[in-house]
């Protein structure tokens, strides 16, 4: 069995960064979306529901926003209000760099030198408006948004989606967005 090391996403105070290990697994491959056009991903994506990470515990109106840098990369600015809707921002920011040029759907994120982390799209909205985002080992996922809120049957929808790739979404805390 080949062993893997994983990077993978977890957010920090509301910051996608990965330090966790992890050996081989038995998961199929993991498929993302065929194409995203980053320049439509940018902007602001808030989190509606993740595997909570200890690196984000206390966090509520996680939200991430993305920009494209000239240098050929994207900006990745994180925050969470820590413990409660109106608690203390935490904030961090960071670089995400295109691994598979042809989808532009597998980055890998990097808060802290040297680490870096699997950041794969494997649900996208034609529209943009909704995303999902995991990595090959199923212990990272989050369902993000354009909005706060997110249509409970849309949501319904995208879990099953989700589960159909073999994540455990008995996983799934939603994320607190009540946010002044």
């Amino acid at each position: 069995m080949q062993k893997r090391i994983l990077l993978g996403a977890a957010l920090l105070t509301g910051t996608v960064i990965l330090l966790a290990c992890q050996g081989a697994d038995n998961n199929p491959p993991l498929e993302t979306v065929p194409y995203v056009d980053l320049q439509k991903y940018t902007g602001t994506w808030y989190e509606i529901a993740s595997f909570p990470q200890r690196f984000q515990k206390g966090c509520h109106c996680s939200k991430a926003e993305y920009k494209l840098i000239p240098e050929g990369y994207v900006e990745v600015h994180n925050s969470c209000r820590k413990d409660s809707a109106t608690g203390k921002l935490k904030e961090v920011t960071g670089k995400a760099f295109v691994t598979d040029p042809k989808t532009n759907a597998k980055l890998k994120v990097q808060f802290f030198w040297p680490f870096k982390g699997n950041y794969w799209i494997i649900d996208l909205a034609e529209d943009y408006s909704y995303a999902v985002v995991g990595d090959p080992s199923r212990n990272y996922l989050w369902i993000l948004s354009r909005n706060r809120q997110l249509d409970k049957t849309l949501y319904d929808q995208i879990v099953a989606r989700t589960a159909a790739k073999d994540f455990d979404i008995s996983k799934l805390k939603i994320t607190e967005q009540s946010c002044p």
